[in-house]
C-alpha cells in the first residue's frame, strides 16, 4: 500500500538501515520486506503504463537491485514485456538480492546492453539513497543515456528509494542523477527527497508500507521532519475568549532611515498578521512622519541608536523584537543588535534577519557569543547568500579559535564545521549548533533547524514567493507567533509553512504585501483543527 507523504518524519540513510535492521531483528525476513517493496515498484510501475507495455529494469548489485529483480518477476507474471539490465554480475549478487534473482526466470543482459529505445517505462533500481561517492563508470554513462532517452521520448522513469546519483540523507547530487517522473520509496521519506536539488530529480515522490512496523521510529527517533501542520499546529497562540491584546504579546520591529522604511513595515504587518497582539515599529525621528503617515494599527515609536533601544527593551511588554529587514549594513546596525541581546534574556524572543545577519559577516562568533550571552530564543533567518557571507572563514585556524572564545564546546567544534561544508541540513544544523540560535536556511526547500538538532524541512512553497520583501514578511510572522508565546521551534517552522501556504493562497502575481492580507484564510483552515473549542 502507498500514500502521498502522509508522514512528517524523515530517515537519514543510516536511520533507514536501522528500521530495518530493526524489522528485521524483531521477525520479518529481510527477504519478505524486499518481496513487499518489489510488489510496490510493480504496482507502480503497473499505474504508469498499461498491461502488455514494455518495461526496462535497470537493476544495481545491491538491496536496490534486488527490489528491481522482484519488480521485474512480477510485472512479467502480469502480462508486460520486461527487460532486465545488470550492472555488474549476476553470480555476484549476495544476500536477499540473490535470492530475488535467482526467482527471476528471465535473462539479465549487461547494463552497457541495455535497450531503452522502444521501452514505454523504465524502472530505475540501479543504486541507493546512501551512495559513498560520485557516479562513474558504466553506471553514470547509463544514467546520462537515460535522461536523455526520457527528454527525447518523454516517456517515463520510476526510480526505486530514490533517483540514482542523488544522496538520499543530502539531496545533494553525486556527479550525476537519474531524472525520475516518479519515486517510490518505503516506510518513510528521506531528507534527499525534500532537499534540492533531490527534489527535482526523484519527481513526485511516494511513499509503500512494506512491513516495518511505528514502533521502530521509538528508538530511532528521528530529528528532522516535512514541515507541516502536524508538527506544530497544536501549539499555535490561537485567541481565547479570556484573553485580550495584551496577553498575545507585543513585537517590536527596527526600522531603517527615510530611504529604508518599507521592509519594517512588511514585518511588522506579518507579525500583527501571525498573532501578536501589539506591534511598534522603532523608528529613526528622520522617518517617523512616513512611518505615521502610512501605518494604522501598528504603533511607532522614536529609536535613533542602541541607547533609545535599550529605554524603549526595558519594557518587558515587548517581548519579541525582528531587526534587519531594511536596516542598513555596518557598524550602525551591530550596535543595535548587540543592544536588543543585551536588553533581553529568555523572556523576549529576537528574529535576526537581512542587514542584521549581514552586518556581521565574516564575524559570526561575535554575533554567536552576543546570543549565548544573552540567553535568550534567537531566530536567525538567512538566504544562502547571507549564510555564506556570515560564515565566511568560519573554520580557518582564526575562525576555529573565535568560536572557542564564543563559548562552543570543544568537543562538538570539529563535527559542526564539517557540517558547514555539507548539504543544506547539515549546514543549517551547523549553524545552530555554532550560533546557539534556531536557524531558518531559506529558499524553495527551506530548513529549520534548531540547536538540538531537530530539523523542519519545507517542501510547499511556491516559487511566486522569490519577490522583494516576501523575506521580511517572514521574519515579522516569526516574531508575531514568538510574541504570542509559541516555542521557538514551532514558531519558526509554523511560519514558513503559513508564508508558503499564504503565498499559495494568493497564487502567481504574488507581491510581498499580499502575504499578511492572505494569512487569514491560512489561520482559519488552521484553526478549523487546531483552535480550542470554547
Amino acid at each position: 500500500m502507498s500514500a502521498r507523504n502522509t508522514s512528517l518524519e524523515l530517515l537519514t540513510c543510516p536511520e533507514m538501515a536501522r528500521a530495518d535492521a530493526l524489522t528485521i531483528a524483531a521477525g520479518t525476513p529481510g527477504a519478505r520486506l524486499m518481496e513487499n517493496a518489489g510488489a510496490a515498484v510493480a504496482a507502480e510501475a503497473a499505474h504508469l503504463v498499461p498491461r502488455k507495455s514494455r518495461i526496462v529494469v535497470l537493476c544495481g548489485p545491491g538491496n536496490n537491485g534486488g527490489d528491481g529483480f522482484v519488480a521485474a518477476r512480477l510485472l512479467a507474471a502480469r502480462g508486460y514485456g520486461v527487460n532486465l539490465a545488470l550492472l555488474g554480475a549476476r553470480e555476484a549478487l549476495r544476500g536477499d538480492a540473490a535470492g530475488a534473482a535467482a526467482a527471476f526466470a528471465g535473462p539479465a543482459v549487461p547494463l552497457g546492453q541495455a535497450d531503452l529505445e522502444d521501452a514505454d517505462l523504465v524502472v530505475d533500481a540501479l543504486l541507493g539513497a546512501g551512495l559513498a561517492r560520485d557516479l562513474d563508470g558504466l553506471a553514470r554513462e547509463t544514467v546520462t543515456r537515460l535522461n536523455d532517452w526520457s527528454r527525447r521520448t518523454g516517456r517515463p522513469v520510476l526510480a526505486v528509494d530514490v533517483a540514482s546519483g542523488v544522496d538520499g540523507s543530502s539531496g545533494q547530487i553525486r556527479g550525476v542523477a537519474v531524472k525520475a517522473s516518479r519515486t517510490i520509496t518505503f516506510f518513510r521519506r528521506k531528507p534527499g527527497h525534500l532537499l534540492l536539488p533531490g527534489r527535482l530529480a526523484c519527481g513526485e515522490t511516494i511513499v509503500a508500507d512494506i512491513g516495518i512496523g511505528e514502533e521502530v521510529l521509538d528508538e530511532i527517533a528521528p530529528k528532522a521532519f516535512a514541515n507541516g501542520p502536524a508538527l506544530w499546529g497544536a501549539r499555535i497562540p490561537f485567541p481565547t475568549v479570556a484573553g485580550h491584546k495584551y496577553s498575545r504579546g507585543h513585537a517590536l520591529a527596527l526600522s531603517g532611515g527615510l530611504a529604508h522604511t518599507g521592509a519594517a513595515r512588511l514585518a511588522a504587518r506579518g507579525a500583527l498578521r501571525a498573532g501578536a497582539g501589539l506591534v511598534t515599529v522603532a523608528t529613526p525621528r528622520e522617518a517617523l512622519a512616513v512611518h505615521a503617515a502610512a501605518l494604522t494599527a501598528v504603533m511607532t515609536q522614536v529609536c535613533d541608536g542602541p541607547d533609545e533601544l535599550a529605554e524603549i527593551l526595558a519594557d518587558a511588554r515587548k517581548n519579541a523584537v525582528v531587526a534587519g529587514p531594511g536596516l542598513g549594513l555596518g557598524a550602525p546596525t551591530r550596535a543595535l543588535v548587540l543592544a536588543a541581546l543585551a536588553a533581553s534574556g529568555e523572556k523576549r524572543a529576537l528574529v535576526l534577519d537581512a542587514d542584521a545577519l549581514s552586518s556581521f559577516s565574516g564575524e559570526a562568533q561575535a554575533l554567536a557569543g552576543a546570543i549565548r550571552a544573552s540567553g535568550a530564543p534567537v531566530a536567525l533567518t538567512p538566504h544562502e547568500g547571507e549564510f555564506t557571507r556570515l560564515f565566511e572563514g568560519a573554520d580557518d585556524e582564526r575562525g576555529r579559535g573565535r568560536w572557542l572564545e564564543a563559548g562552543v564546546a570543544p568537543q562538538a567544534l570539529d563535527a559542526a564545521l564539517e557540517g558547514l561544508r555539507g548539504g543544506k541540513l547539515a549546514r543549517a544544523r551547523a549553524a545552530a549548533a555554532l550560533t546557539g540560535a534556531l536557524v531558518v536556511l531559506k529558499g524553495p526547500d527551506t530548513v529549520v533547524a534548531a540547536p538540538d538538532g531537530r530539523a523542519a524541512i519545507d517542501e510547499i512553497g511556491p516559487p511566486w514567493l522569490a519577490t522583494a520583501g516576501s523575506g521580511d514578511v517572514l521574519a515579522g510572522m516569526i516574531a508575531g507567533l514568538l510574541a504570542a508565546a509559541m516555542p521557538l521551534f514551532e514558531a519558526a517552522a509554523a511560519a514558513v509553512w503559513m508564508h508558503g501556504a499564504a503565498a499559495r493562497q494568493f497564487g502567481p502575481g504574488l507581491i510581498s504585501e499580499d502575504l499578511p492580507e492572505a494569512l487569514p484564510a491560512v489561520l482559519r483552515a488552521l484553526a478549523a483543527s487546531f483552535a480550542p473549542r470554547v
